[in-house]
């Protein structure tokens, strides 16, 4: 037992398959019996049978109880409507196509708007199918409603009293103990600092590689799971975008161990790491408990950004005033006076350092508090992926996701169309052929059809083989059993067992044969028709099969590699632009003849949803990534860059926006440098993604440009030295932002590697081939 036990936890850490299979080997075999014997109705059983696997084995919620049941409810009502919609269609050939065709694509893609339709969508196309490709009148209806309706009745309370799944997903877990472990590593540095600990160098640095380790832990546990480790709803997106922000934190406290080396951190400095220690321990005692007090979280970030302020005035305000006489006393000495900027400059690159992991706690706290307001959130709310704290309307907000996801290179929009044409030509050729269960025929194109051809030829292949060594047992029992009903309703639970437990464990083909068997078993409870049934299904799957594989051949068959390298292209330079409208913004507040206006928030938008559409084409080409030859972890650090790059946008327009610092004069000289700066910074992006898609070869990084930054600082020095406050504030500002702009060069650095890895020829399945035609 321990062994077996041992076993499953390998296979299902969770428990969350074998949790829906044995509710569904429970709750089926019972509805199933009570429709049968007690009801006596044939289509109140087909129904309450397939409404019990749609309700309980093809959905899994996610969330607090309270949001499972109301959206268990949901696709009660929903499915409802599909159960009338299709038997409506059934009976017309050209309208039961075509309503597939619109049903499935307006299901696939209504996924972008939430978490909630998104992991429904098996589970009710699974009652379309069966409504339309089961022909019947208008009078079955209430039968066929009646089946639905008391699967669903059951299902509910089955999903809230049965083995009910804890609230807690485990990417949450792993995000609270790499909070928990910078904070402990953050303190380590303070105390270290302020010569108070008796930590050896060795303890520090067993605490600095704990942190590193916490923060990889939480990135490979994201990226281990073949499909979608988290939803598409807002709570779920704030907890992908926390990860990246965990990720650009410790890549920043890596390179933070220099420069306080050279320079020890002032005291305000030190005061953020503490603040932003207090942060990360709030926030991570938030993501373990969501719907606790925010109180505490709210507090320590109110307290960190109190902290960033002090720390602001006291480098641009006093320490210039400190070093003006030395810089004035010393303007005719030019190698001293060098000497004195560089020192100073040192001195603002320590701050700066504090100033960037500040501002990266503070995103880090502000997603947290995102995640759980949008766990609080209503139900309506929930469905249509409202933001919470935001004033767009509940329609407004599912309009805007899903027009970010309507675009020629967005595989959602790919999937939903391979699908809805897929789906309609399996039902055009079910009904044309007269095969005797058509439903299987739709069903098995449902379950092989893939983003790529390779992968649904794969499951194809998966599927027959299941399908036939299913109809191999199952005719093997009917044989042994023979017309003993006592004895196939003893094995029908444990059919159901496999066919819910063995896809997650063992393997789709696995789980084929279950279903397979699984489908035997009812069909000869029905009616004893004996084993044939078995080969009738293998026919009706191996139709279905090849519609999906043609399909496949004819609509995007490269799936997410080809759709990945034009996301990765398109988010890069998305993000490019954002960072340029960030700079041209923040410089914009220096000029007193010019109002400045969030001029960028075009530039943020088309940002944001490019990293959406690399997203979702991330997640799909990790569900194809045993055919594909290129490391996972080359492919992870391009799309960590996109993520970085963003952040490096988003800290500039943060470090100009705390009130209104221009002073009477603008510095042209200062932001032509940065304007200059970035620009070179875009085209590089841009010829890097034309790289990613095979217009041109990946260009080498920047190198480092001691004139630009010399430029830039011998601008701005007169108001470093001179006594306007104000102005020495804006300098110090502006060079702060070059150091932004300085660490996205830098980055660079991490991207060519991988970018001339990940060529054309080695994301695409079909190899060199491949190197001209670009992803």
């Amino acid at each position: 037992m321990r062994t077996l036990i041992a076993w499953i936890k390998r296979h299902d850490a969770n428990y969350a398959a074998l949790r829906r299979a044995t509710r569904t080997a429970i709750i089926l075999p019972a509805l199933f019996a009570l429709s049968i014997y007690t009801i006596g109705n044939v289509e109140v059983g087909t129904f309450v049978a397939f409404g019990s696997i749609a309700l309980l084995l093809f959905v899994d919620f996610s969330g607090p109880m309270r949001s499972r049941l109301q959206a268990q409810a949901a696709l009660s009502v929903t499915g409802a409507v599909f159960v009338c919609l299709g038997t409506l269609t059934s009976r017309t050939l050209w309208l039961s196509v075509l309503s597939m065709g619109v049903v499935t694509f307006v299901v696939i893609f209504a996924g972008v708007v939430s978490s909630v339709l998104a992991s429904a969508t098996t589970s009710l196309l699974l009652t379309f199918i069966l409504s339309t490709a089961v022909p019947g009148p208008t009078s079955v209806i209430p039968d066929r409603l009646a089946g639905w309706g008391l699967a669903s009745v059951v299902s509910f309370f089955a999903v809230w009293l049965l083995w009910p799944a804890k609230g807690q997903s485990a990417i949450r877990v792993a995000a609270a103990t790499a909070c928990r472990a910078i904070a402990v590593k953050l303190r380590t540095d303070v105390t270290f600092w302020r010569g108070t600990t008796a930590h050896s160098s060795e303890e520090r640095r067993d605490v600095i590689d704990a942190a590193h380790v916490a923060v990889e832990t939480l990135h490979r546990g994201f990226l281990a799971v073949p499909s979608r480790p988290t939803g598409l709803g807002v709570s779920s997106r704030a907890v992908v975008r926390l990860i990246d922000e965990l990720l650009w934190l410790d890549a920043q406290l890596i390179e933070t161990r220099q420069p306080f080396v050279a320079t020890p951190p002032t005291g305000e400095a030190c005061q953020i790491f503490s603040s932003s220690a207090d942060v990360l321990d709030a926030g991570a005692n938030l993501l373990d408990r969501p719907f606790t007090s925010r109180k505490d979280l709210d507090g320590a970030l109110q307290d960190l950004r109190t902290s960033l302020k002090d720390m602001e005035r006291e480098t641009t305000l006093h320490f210039p005033i400190a070093v003006r006489d030395e810089l004035n006393e010393t303007k005719s000495e030019i190698d001293t006076e060098e000497r004195r900027i560089e020192e100073l400059v040192e001195s603002l690159e320590a701050s700066f350092r504090a100033q960037e992991l500040g501002f990266a706690t503070s995103r880090i706290g502000d997603n947290i508090n995102l995640a759980a307001a949008a766990d609080r959130r209503g139900w309506l709310d929930a469905i249509t992926g409202r933001v919470p704290g935001t004033s767009a309307g509940r329609f407004s907000s599912a309009r805007r996701r899903a027009a970010a996801y309507f675009e020629p290179h967005s595989v959602w929009l790919h999937n939903s169309i391979r699908g809805a044409i897929g789906l309609a030509i399996a039902v055009f050729v079910a009904e044309r052929t007269g095969l005797q269960h058509s439903f299987w025929v739709i069903l098995g194109a449902l379950s092989v059809l893939r983003s790529n051809v390779i992968n649904t030829g794969q499951s194809a292949l998966r599927s027959l083989l299941g399908t036939t060594v299913g109809f191999v047992v199952g005719a093997g029992a009917l044989v042994l059993v023979g017309t003993n009903v006592t004895l196939l309703w003893f094995l029908l639970p444990l059919t159901l067992l496999v066919a819910g437990f063995a896809p997650t464990a063992i393997s789709f083909a696995a789980g084929q044969a279950g279903f397979t068997l699984t489908l035997v078993i009812l069909f000869n409870l029905l009616q004893p028709v004996g084993w044939r049934v078995g080969l009738y299904r293998i026919e009706d799957v191996a139709i279905g099969c090849a519609v999906s594989v043609g399909v496949g051949l004819l609509f995007w068959p490269r799936g997410a590699a080809a759709a990945l390298g034009s996301a990765l292209r398109q988010a890069f330079v998305q993000s490019a632009s954002y960072l340029e409208a960030a700079v041209k913004y923040g410089t914009e507040r220096l000029d007193r003849f010019v109002q400045p206006l969030r001029s960028f928030e075009a530039e943020e938008a088309a940002a944001a949803a490019a990293s959406l559409r690399l997203d979702d084409a991330f997640r799909t080409y990790l569900a194809e990534r045993n055919s594909q030859p290129i490391p996972l972890a080359e492919v992870t650090a391009l799309v960590t860059g996109v993520a970085n790059l963003r952040q490096s946008a988003d800290a500039v327009i943060a470090l100009w926006e705390e009130g209104d610092r221009r002073p009477e004069a603008h510095r042209p000289v200062a932001r032509d440098e940065l304007l200059h700066d970035v620009a070179l910074l875009k085209t590089w992006y841009e010829r890097l993604g034309a790289g990613l898609v095979g217009e041109e070869s990946i260009p080498d990084a920047m190198s480092e440009s001691p004139i630009s930054q010399r430029s830039l600082i011998e601008s701005v020095r007169d108001d470093l030295g001179g006594a306007d406050d104000r102005a020495a504030a804006n300098a110090v500002l502006l060079i702060w932002t070059g150091d932004y702009l300085e660490a996205a060069r830098r980055s660079q650095q991490t991207l060519v590697g991988p970018a001339r890895a990940a060529a054309p020829r080695r994301l695409s399945p079909r190899g060199s081939v491949e190197r001209d035609q670009g992803l």
